[in-house]
């Protein structure tokens, strides 16, 4: 499917025009803010600035590690340190990973719902073409329902929890930040719609000249 796609100069230039889509969104009142992992969105949750707007937004997370929340793969974790402790927006939902992927998978289930459809998530997108934690492949893509227990990831932790392709879908909007040659195959298995971080209609994709492979 043809992707809406942005290419900037670096991964800097990247963090900087997610970080001030992020605040215009905000301002424009998004009550509902759902955060990604990994070194991308670092960088963008960084320049972020607190302000009045936050105290309007809602945050929760696209994917977790069942891991303790002050684990530091908890991209909650991440988040707490890089960005809630400064904007203090009016809520937090995390994913209760430590109670293991059913029982927060089920759990969360009821946070998504009261929330869906979400007004603005972030997502990355791995080498082999995943987002969130669906993986190429992974019965989990097919997913039913808003969020699912994720077992054998190809990736250390193997038990996750992710929110499914049907929400992600149904969110209002869907905003990719990808950086780095090594995502360069991915973006175009994206393309063809071949991986799940090219099956959400309608997502904006923000990617620097590596990954973009020019």
């Amino acid at each position: 499917m043809p992707m809406n796609v942005t290419v900037l100069d670096s991964a800097d230039a990247v963090a900087a025009t997610a970080a001030g889509l992020i605040e215009a969104a905000i301002a424009d009142d998004v009550r509902s803010l759902v955060l990604a992992g990994g070194s991308t969105p670092t960088r963008t949750y960084r320049l972020l600035q607190p302000g009045p707007a936050w105290g309007r937004v809602t945050v929760l997370f696209g994917d977790e590690r069942c891991v303790p929340p002050t684990d530091p793969e908890s991209n909650y974790a991440m988040a707490a340190q890089e960005l809630i402790a400064r904007v203090h927006p009016a809520g937090v939902e995390r994913m209760p990973g430590e109670l293991g992927a059913e029982t927060a998978a089920r759990l969360y289930e009821e946070v998504v719902r009261a929330h869906d459809p979400l007004d603005l998530v972030l997502l990355g997108m791995g080498p082999d073409g995943h987002t969130a934690s669906l993986f190429p492949g992974a019965p989990e893509v097919g997913a039913e329902g808003l969020v699912t227990a994720v077992h054998n990831a190809p990736k250390p932790p193997p038990d996750r929890i992710s929110l499914t392709l049907g929400v992600l879908r149904r969110a209002r909007r869907v905003v990719f930040l990808v950086t780095g040659a090594d995502k360069a195959d991915a973006v175009k298995l994206a393309e063809r719609g071949e991986v799940p971080s090219g099956m959400i209609p309608g997502a904006e994709y923000l990617i620097d000249r590596a990954a973009a492979g020019r």
